[in-house]
């Protein structure tokens, strides 16, 4: 992360190489894919426990996943040939972390859903 600049008051520059990381790594289907991806698994078996993605994006996010290092996809000796996917050390080192926020979220759902119901019921009083 690139230092911050007092002067400006700037905490996280537009060129920190640490932003396109999180932008890949932490979209809603790239988490849940790892998160469906307890051991290894095909196309799919992957698709069908991602309710609501579709194979273009189930596609580009298991690219993209794999050009991070976070997965491996293992072409299978069979007939028609199949592809297996499966976390990295790498990815398995995500799996904790992801873990925690997961948790939270849950955890907080419900706190989170009444301010979000409060803020829409303000904001339509304000409009009125």
């Amino acid at each position: 992360m690139a230092a911050p600049d007092t002067d400006s008051g700037i905490v996280y520059r537009s060129d920190c190489p640490s932003r396109p990381i999180l932008d890949q790594i932490a979209d809603k289907w790239s988490m849940m894919v790892m998160a469906v991806l307890d051991r290894p698994r095909r196309f799919n078996d992957i698709k069908r426990r991602l309710e609501g993605v579709t194979q273009r994006v189930l596609t580009q996010t298991l690219r993209r996943l794999e050009r991070n290092g976070m997965i491996r996809r293992r072409v299978l000796p069979t007939s028609p040939v199949g592809v297996e996917y499966s976390l990295t050390p790498l990815g398995e080192s995500l799996r904790q972390p992801f873990g925690h926020l997961y948790g939270w979220t849950v955890s907080h759902s419900d706190e989170i859903r009444n301010c979000q119901e409060s803020y829409d019921r303000q904001r339509g009083a304000e409009q009125s």
